[in-house]
């Protein structure tokens, strides 16, 4: 036997715990080199973490829904065990004292209690029952969480008397499975890590920051026409639709460019001015809001931030969004319009000084060389650090995003 632990290595330089989310893989089952093992969700991603060996899976010591640090031996792999062979077929053989049949099938008075995975065996102990008292579904018969779950809901007696003290602690999983004898009923749902986290920030923004918001409109019909003009011609040429969000990108780039205090970010009582342009563009993911960061927006090309907010959408869906893609940022967009939002006041995400919140662009009546007429309008919210940021730099700063959507060439020009 050649054990190999299995652990993970360091998760980020703000992350110091994870939750290990579920097992692809139960104790006895083969595994390849690279195959994945289980899944762990941080504040910031969920991720897959791979075997480091073939063998057989010897051993688990973490289970669903522990927490986990970095170089903790989650697991042990025997890399010279091979897979134990299927039970033969049952054989009826004679009591040696009767003469009668015994079917090993049978429960016998000393039967053994079968395997229970980790999970399971915690949520039994707590609940009171007795493995026996729990069908097994799992590979040879093991009990699963699930299946504890299931004993509870229809009404399994426990094996010995559960205190009150381990009633509380029974996991809210099992309380969600409890029949509702009511018509009022409710769930009660743990955070995932990743909305706990996004909790903590939006707290943290609105305690450390002054924040204000100023508000302004602009015109898309410059934009929907260019847009409108070029968009086949586009595609084929980038393999790419063109989109709204990469002229607002550019937009705010042109804006930070003019005003770079917008751009810059507290450090206890020193103001740090960024010499580059790494956007946050907020992206809506199943288990959360997750802002993605456009390295370096001001060295790319319509096309390329098109294609990287497609790539940035798919991974927030599938939920395969690195670390490296979730962290930093020097500014943010938000856009709320996507879900019908006429107006908001978006919350700065720190260490950020200042976020642009974009909105449903609908038909609206306006004044035009006094007449009134019909255009396509759009409300633009900017919230900025009310301490390192005047407002007379955050108007301007607005209207400079306005003016770009308005005269697209002005973001070729630089005026």
């Amino acid at each position: 036997m050649a054990i190999i632990d299995v652990t993970i290595s360091q998760l980020s330089e703000s992350v110091s715990e994870a939750t290990l989310l579920n097992w692809k893989k139960q104790p006895g089952d083969a595994v390849a080199e690279d195959e994945i093992l289980f899944e762990v969700e941080t504040d910031k991603v969920v991720f897959d973490v791979p075997s480091p060996s073939s063998g057989i899976l010897f051993e688990i010591l973490v289970g669903d829904g522990g927490t986990i640090v970095p170089g903790q031996v989650l697991a042990r792999i025997d890399s010279e065990g091979t897979p134990a062979a299927a039970p033969s077929a049952p054989v009826e053989e004679p009591d040696s004292e009767t003469g009668t049949t015994v079917h090993p099938s049978e429960p016998q008075s000393q039967a053994t209690s079968p395997f229970a995975m980790p999970s399971a065996a915690r949520l039994m102990a707590e609940s009171g029952l007795d493995a026996r008292e729990v069908h097994g579904t799992g590979k040879q018969g093991r009990i699963i969480k699930g299946d504890v779950l299931a004993a509870i809901a229809a009404g399994a007696e426990p094996a010995t008397p559960v205190s009150a003290s381990t009633q509380k602690i029974l996991p809210v999983e099992a309380y969600r499975e409890l029949p509702v004898a009511t018509d009022r009923p409710e769930q009660r749902v743990p955070m995932t890590r990743l909305r706990a986290r996004i909790a903590e920030r939006l707290l943290q923004s609105q305690s450390t920051n002054a924040i204000l918001t100023t508000f302004n409109e602009v015109n898309m019909q410059p934009v929907i026409d260019l847009r409108n003009r070029y968009r086949e011609a586009f595609e084929k040429e980038h393999g790419v639709k063109l989109g709204f969000m990469s002229f607002f990108v550019k937009a705010v780039v042109h804006a930070l460019r003019k005003y770079p205090v917008l751009n810059a970010s507290v450090d206890g009582k020193d103001i740090i001015y960024h010499g580059y342009f790494d956007i946050g563009v907020a992206v809506s993911s199943p288990r959360g809001l997750v802002v993605p960061v456009l390295r370096n927006a001001d060295q790319m090309s319509i096309a390329e931030i098109e294609r990287k907010i497609t790539d940035f959408s798919t991974k927030a869906r599938l939920g395969t969004l690195s670390l490296e893609e979730l962290s930093g940022g020097t500014f943010s967009v938000s856009n709320g319009g996507v879900f019908g939002s006429m107006l908001s006041t978006p919350i700065i995400n720190p260490p950020q000084s200042a976020i642009l919140g974009i909105h449903a662009t609908k038909e609206r009546p306006v004044v035009e060389n006094g007449e009134i007429v019909i255009r396509p309008m759009n409300y633009l919210a900017m919230s900025y650090d009310h301490r390192i940021i005047d407002g007379k730099e955050a108007v301007l700063g607005l209207v400079a995003i306005k003016n770009a959507l308005e005269d697209p060439a002005r973001l070729l020009l630089d005026l």
